[in-house]
């Protein structure tokens, strides 16, 4: 508390202060808000970090969405799903709060829960760990300042993968020196308290934060607690070198209430999983997760000369997982480093602009995992004993050549490897080791600046993904060392830009994916779950975004008011299904779980210059399969969301933002994050019903 004392004393001077002026000259209350910005009006101004290129979005030959903190703020400053979702061809599912998937065009048929399939960076430092692995649920909503989200396989720069590439930016090192203060209330018992401390000056900045959350549930045994403690700080080195640390700890807790069959979602959504039979029921098991992250790492960037640059960043994190379930008792330790070092260069040929790039990525793991009989929700009889070592790396090239007449053409390159060892020390001791190289992994793009606004972009690329750990040691404890890596080709065509003076702004791409060796989620009569390589899939389908600005910046009463809409159609088929031998079926032709085939977002945004503002928000799903066999399936819903607030500097040195959020208006019962291939039927997590919040924020200057 003593370190806290001359940060709240400030705050109080500021607030006193404030008081003060605004009695003696009520007239600065009518001091403009700053102007919220939309994809449209920073199309030619924010540079995309995407596959290393630093361009504006409309050079970009590539699938990508960004959301930024203007986006993310529409919602209840409590969760990232709602901001994502948002977006075309992502889906972020939410089992029970805490517990997150993330669906990428299809990558979550792997992921009975957490995040895989999908490479995170965070900083610029690999956040996804050698295991495959990404503990997205330890980010906070203010953890997270923007976020690159690339669509299809980014094996040319990111190693592998098949679903896509997330690059996550906390942008403590851009706000100006002071302190934010936030605190949102609501359904449930949620509370969120989140302070923000800056400083500095122009060759040093530091940007430390603070983050306390939790909430009752709307299901039965569902309570969370998140702590989130980070650090960031950017230091100019010499007259061009930059060198950004960053350093996060967090503790989360989450209640797993379990999923409920079709009969017990009908009669009480709300409910844990029952005991049945001689399984006990979630609250009987204390089914939950315990979770610790400590992630600490920097990244150090200099201009040697004029063409040439260098990127350096390390990394090391130590993870630490308690998990009782209905089946046992698991405790993991996973501790990894890992670093990424990248050589640039740019030139001109004949007045055409060329970049080069190449680096390689490297990142190794030690995880001990032992699981235990669950009595209780305590460990009990030891059942397995397991130590697993991951070592990846993977090296890439890519080449850039922009023309003068608006051309421009990437190609890129990375050879993966990934070597596995698993020793069990338990009866039967056994040692099993896996190694995982791939052929070469190319992306060839291609651009066209068609006007100055607007661009058409076409790539082919190939993504390779062997399985994660937890893939190859699953909750069943049987190892699966016959596991391959699943590979295919992507191709999409795509384009963007601005037309009406700038008011309406398109996003548009659609893409073919034959992906080879599929890995698919499997359950077994105990209800342990396990993978398979079910063979080929097809994945075809659109993605579409558009905004339109009714309003330019000389209207006297409105800063912004702007109707949005995305669109997602997904053609996804098993085509050859591969008999296995646990499961002799065979699903040829049939649409793959947990992809509706068309989902979409709509919106209207309303910025007033006087401060007020709303964000009215609309989700459309279509049913979603929940098995190989296409028999069972959850239903279609919508969902209408809100966001009313005002906006305002209150005096020269602290602004504020009071505001009031609904969602799901209309009560609507809907499942998201659903289990996929169970059996008995236990597909069902119940979203929350209507439910409410109010908040308000306060930044401070000094």
């Amino acid at each position: 508390m003593l370190i806290f004392t001359p940060i709240i004393f400030t705050l109080m001077k500021a607030i006193l202060a404030c008081v003060v002026t605004v009695v003696v000259n009520f007239q600065l209350f009518a001091q403009q808000q700053p102007v919220i910005k939309d994809p449209s009006d920073t199309l030619e101004e924010v540079l995309i970090r995407a596959y290393e290129t630093n361009r504006k979005l409309i050079d970009v030959p590539a699938a990508v969405t960004v959301l930024n903190n203007e986006q993310l703020l529409r919602f209840s400053n409590t969760s990232l799903v709602p901001a994502i979702n948002t977006s075309p061809g992502v889906r972020m599912e939410e089992r029970s709060p805490g517990s997150y998937r993330l669906n990428i065009r299809g990558s979550s048929l792997r992921s009975p829960f957490g995040v895989r399939n999908v490479k995170v960076y965070y900083n610029d430092i690999p956040y996804t760990d050698p295991g495959g692995n990404t503990y997205f649920n330890q980010l906070g909503f203010y953890n997270i300042g923007s976020m690159e989200i690339i669509k299809g396989p980014g094996s040319s720069l990111y190693g592998a993968g098949t679903g896509g590439v997330i690059l996550l930016n906390s942008e403590g090192n851009k706000a100006a020196r002071g302190a934010t203060l936030d605190y949102v209330t609501g359904s449930f018992g949620s509370n969120s308290v989140h302070l923000n401390v800056r400083g500095g000056n122009e060759n040093f900045h530091s940007s430390a934060n603070y983050l306390y959350q939790n909430s009752d549930g709307y299901r039965d045994h569902t309570n969370i607690q998140r702590k989130t403690i980070s650090w960031d700080g950017t230091a100019k080195v010499g007259t061009k070198g930059v060198l950004k640390v960053h350093f996060m700890q967090g503790n989360l807790f989450y209640q797993t209430p379990g999923a409920l069959t079709q009969a017990e979602y009908d009669v009480n959504p709300k409910a844990a999983r029952p005991r049945s039979g001689q399984a006990p029921g979630s609250e009987e098991a204390h089914t939950a997760i315990t979770q610790k992250l400590f992630l600490a790492g920097f990244n150090y960037s200099m201009a040697w000369t004029d063409h040439w640059r260098s990127s350096t960043s390390f990394y090391g994190a130590y993870s630490k997982l308690e998990n009782p379930t209905i089946r046992n008792y698991e405790r993991r330790t996973e501790p990894h480093f890992g670093s990424r070092n990248e050589l640039q260069y740019t030139g001109n040929i004949n007045q055409s602009k060329i970049t080069v790039q190449g680096g390689l990525e490297l990142q190794k793991q030690y995880t001990a995992s032992r699981v235990y009989k669950n009595k209780g929700g305590n460990p009990d009889t030891l059942q397995t004993d397991n130590e697993i070592t991951n070592s990846q790396e993977f090296g890439f090239l890519q080449g850039t050549i922009e023309l003068r007449n608006g051309w421009i053409f990437t190609a890129g390159v990375s050879l993966n490897l990934l070597n596995v060892e698993l020793n069990r020390l338990s009866f039967p001791i056994s040692d099993q080791q896996k190694t995982y190289n791939n052929q070469a992994a190319p992306r060839f793009a291609v651009l066209k600046k068609i006007t100055p606004l607007v661009s058409a972009y076409g790539s082919v690329s190939r993504g390779f993904s062997p399985p994660t750990s937890e893939e190859l040691l699953p909750s069943t404890g049987v190892i699966t060392g016959d596991l391959q890596a699943e590979e295919g080709w992507n191709t999409e065509v795509g384009a963007r830009g601005n037309l009406f003076n700038g008011r309406l702004y398109f996003d548009f791409n659609t893409f073919y994916f034959r992906l080879h060796n599929t890995i698919a989620q499997r359950r077994d009569a105990t209800g342990g779950d396990y993978f398979v390589n079910s063979g080929n899939t097809n994945q075809n389908g659109t993605e579409t975004y558009l905004s339109y600005r009714i309003t330019d910046k000389s209207n006297p009463v409105f800063d912004n008011l702007k109707i949005w809409a995305s669109h997602t159609w997904s053609n996804f088929h098993y085509k050859n299904f591969k008999k296995v031998t646990r499961d002799t079926a065979d699903y040829s032709g049939r649409q793959l779980p947990s992809v509706p085939k068309n989902y979409i977002a709509a919106g209207l945004d309303v910025i007033l210059k006087m401060g007020a503002y709303a964000n009215v928000t609309y989700y459309y799903s279509d049913p979603v399969y929940l098995n190989d066999a296409n028999t069972s399936k959850a239903s279609a819903y919508n969902l209408l969301g809100t966001r009313i607030g005002f906006r305002k500097s209150i005096c020269k040195d602290i602004y504020g933002d009071i505001f009031g959020t609904a969602d799901n208006i209309f009560n609507v019962k809907y499942s998201l994050g659903n289990d996929i291939n169970t059996l008995g039927g236990r597909y069902f997590n119940a979203a929350p019903g209507a439910n409410y919040a109010v908040g308000i924020s306060l930044r401070f200057a000094w």
